[in-house]
């Protein structure tokens, strides 16, 4: 059966300011489930990633105010928890949405550790922030004590960074194989994994760092040879020149021209969609066939070329 890996942006689970609730999540991870249980219908089998940006964030923002009462948590236990409790969302959801459709197949969720090399340029640089928002003597503080990098944030305070290494190994693969082969839908590599290094005794240790979520599903997608890339977004399309006036929406484009715009620059924006393409380049010059991009509400159409953006080898 052909294979898709689904890669869920953490903040498609929030849908606004105004949702950000346990219970509003859970609502959101819902409606995409739907989405994703009618290509399994469809006799596709199905890894999916997600995000966690956002969740992160508010575990942080927890440990950070409830400090002088209790222990705070280190990111890459953050990173654990999200995996489980998003995960559990998607789980439960796709699990009730499989049995209402009468189809048999388990669905599982892998806490899954993703190895970087502590020696990635990314450490010498720290560039992501996280966590919550500091005066200038409480991060100096931090950084003095605890060995923060710190950095202030366009003018509204200062906010601890931490560096995003790129993705090398996916230490469980072997078990979400196993669980694919025998057609269970896998959650894995949720907010690009949790970041591990080896150390000096070989043995896997955690490290403060943010692996892009894209960048770990395309590794993921070409290792277990999935036939197709989806990354559910924001958007239904991709845009040339986004938010500017000759702002054009795409329904495809080659290996080439996405490599070609992304050298120029300025077509596909910076912590938004270019983070995306990259890792469709890195999943298709890995050997894969090809890759979609579009919102959750239009998984299926988008999978029958009516919708979305394609990309695909020349």
């Amino acid at each position: 059966m052909p294979k898709v890996v689904i890669a869920i942006g953490g903040n498609s689970l929030i849908p606004d300011a105004d949702h950000k609730s346990v219970q509003d999540q859970y609502a959101a991870a819902a409606e995409t489930d739907d989405h994703i249980a009618s290509l399994i219908e469809q006799g596709w089998d199905v890894a999916i990633s997600h995000g966690n940006g956002p969740q992160v964030g508010f575990i942080l923002r927890r440990s950070e105010m409830s400090s002088s009462e209790l222990h705070e948590i280190p990111l890459d236990y953050c990173g654990a928890d999200t995996q489980g409790a998003i995960g559990y969302m998607l789980q439960q959801n796709l699990i009730n949405d499989l049995r209402q459709r009468g189809i048999d197949k388990s669905v599982a969720t892998v806490v899954t550790q993703v190895e970087v090399d502590a020696n990635d340029p990314a450490f010498k640089t720290p560039s992501k922030p996280i966590g919550s928002f500091m005066d200038e003597a409480e991060a100096k503080r931090r950084r003095d004590e605890e060995g923060w990098d710190i950095k202030e944030d366009a003018g509204r305070g200062w906010r601890r960074v931490v560096a995003s290494p790129a993705p090398m190994r996916i230490v469980e693969l072997e078990v979400i194989k196993q669980l694919l082969n025998a057609g269970v839908v896998t959650i894995a590599v949720g907010g690009g994994g949790i970041p591990v290094v080896t150390n000096d005794a070989g043995d896997l240790e955690g490290i403060a760092a943010v692996i892009d979520k894209d960048l770990a599903s395309a590794l993921l997608a070409s290792q277990i040879d999935a036939d197709l890339l989806l990354i559910s977004t924001a958007v239904e399309q991709v845009a040339l020149n986004f938010g500017k006036e000759n702002e054009e929406w795409v329904s495809q484009f080659t290996l080439a021209e996405v490599k070609e715009y992304l050298a120029e620059g300025g077509h596909f924006a910076e912590g938004s969609m270019a983070p995306k393409m990259r890792a469709v380049v890195q999943y298709m010059e890995a050997g894969g066939k090809e890759a979609l991009i579009t919102n959750p509400q239009n998984l299926e159409p988008a999978m029958l070329g009516e919708t979305g953006t394609r990309i695909v080898h020349g």
